[in-house]
């Protein structure tokens, strides 16, 4: 691994499309929520959420598999595998006949996009580390935040043109060519000398070496709280501004403004990392992120929602945050793990995803009639990071990467 290796402007754009994959897939419902309940016989607005919150449940279970594996059999075919699990599930979503059904599928589209999205990591903790790699995280997540700019957007425009099946269609087109661009482009990044046997002692052995590393967990669980977090916002967005505001046509456009603010902090996190220390940035990050949804939560509790324009504008500010969170928290948990990069992304993402999906599931369940249960999961889960980032003496580190 080189620290300071050379950008290349390729790997970045094809991590991000490996990723992107994972976002289109989970945004482009988003506005044929409503349309696919129809479809399939299903009415109630906050079970439709499952069809948000149980793909991330998928994403979470198949890492296991597919990050020992990868550190097995390789990078690349662990991608090929995971591929092919998606257009599997991807065809289950069409001919659901009910909302049950759907929910498999979705389920087993996370399953499938597990392999893109761990390898992706892995390949990234490969090739680089420390502050360099959490650069490069940033500029892969700011390219891959486009895409749930874009994808409600086109999502409603394929289900107004072509019915909301043509949405699952597009995915599978995207799917397949970011396949071949990987297949065609990318080398193989675990090293023979690396690799090691598949057996169902891996999880074990991983675990175990994972409980070594006490600021892996720490900040793994840090990722699961914001992440479970923020899925009730990506749960929820479709019901708060089209149901409770009415933005029925407006919604894809205000979801795009909303994901511009995270890509564009996800940027400048790429910039000022390297200056400031991931360390520093995600501490500060933390705290603004708290302050602002416990200054909504005490503003607007037990009332009705604000103007559009004040809700935005928290949303705005919390959104902005996040983008110094995510990639920065990510790199940290991964960093003292580099020699088990694959099944330490697998093990440490599924734990997220077990702390990311209950708290998204029954958040979720409250955003009714306002959006503060939205701003008081922020606030919760915000507090426990800090709580763990303090624990950790994490705090004590920023003084010295900075």
């Amino acid at each position: 691994m080189e620290k300071n290796k050379p950008l290349n402007l390729e790997f970045v754009g094809l991590m991000a499309a490996l990723m992107s994959i994972v976002a289109l897939t989970i945004d482009a419902i988003l506005p044929a929520i409503s349309q696919i309940g129809i479809s399939i016989n299903s009415y109630d607005s906050a079970s439709h959420q499952l069809l948000i919150t149980m793909i991330f449940l998928g994403l979470g279970l198949g890492q296991l598999v597919f990050g020992p594996f990868s550190d097995s059999f390789g990078r690349k075919p662990t991608v090929y595998v995971g591929f092919s699990i998606f257009v599997v599930a991807s065809i289950i979503c069409v001919v659901s006949p009910s909302l049950e059904w759907m929910v498999v599928g979705r389920i087993l589209q996370g399953i499938g996009l597990s392999a893109p999205r761990t390898i992706s990591i892995s390949i990234i903790r490969d090739t680089y580390k420390g502050d360099y790699m959490a650069k490069i995280m940033s500029f892969v997540t700011s390219v891959f935040i486009l895409v749930p700019v874009v994808a409600p957007a086109l999502g409603k425009f394929v289900m107004d043109q072509y019915h909301w099946k043509g949405i699952f269609y597009v995915q599978l087109v995207m799917a397949i060519l970011v396949g071949l661009w990987f297949w065609r482009r990318q080398p193989e990044t675990l090293k023979p000398e690396f690799k090691t046997k598949f057996t169902r002692y891996v999880f074990v052995d991983g675990i175990k070496e994972l409980i070594k590393h006490k600021e892996t967990i720490g900040f793994t669980m840090i990722s699961g709280f914001i992440t479970g977090a923020f899925m009730v916002y990506l749960s929820a967005s479709q019901h708060i501004f089209q149901n409770q505001y009415g933005l029925i046509e407006e919604f894809p456009y205000i979801f795009a403004g909303l994901a511009s603010g995270i890509g564009a902090s996800t940027l400048l996190n790429g910039t000022l990392v390297m200056r400031l220390g991931m360390r520093r940035l995600s501490f500060l990050a933390l705290i603004v992120f708290t302050l602002n949804a416990l200054v909504y939560s005490l503003l607007f509790w037990s009332t009705a929602n604000p103007s559009l324009v004040i809700l935005l504008s928290f949303m705005g500010i919390q959104f902005a945050t996040i983008g110094f969170i995510f990639g920065n928290i990510r790199a940290i948990a991964m960093e003292p793990i580099g020699h088990i990069a694959g099944i330490g992304a697998a093990i440490t993402g599924f734990l997220a995803t077990l702390l990311a999906v209950p708290i998204a599931t029954v958040i979720g369940y409250y955003v009714d009639k306002t959006a503060l249960p939205l701003f008081i999961g922020f606030t919760l889960f915000g507090l426990l990071s800090l709580a763990i980032f303090v624990k950790m003496k994490a705090f004590k580190k920023i003084t010295i990467t900075s």
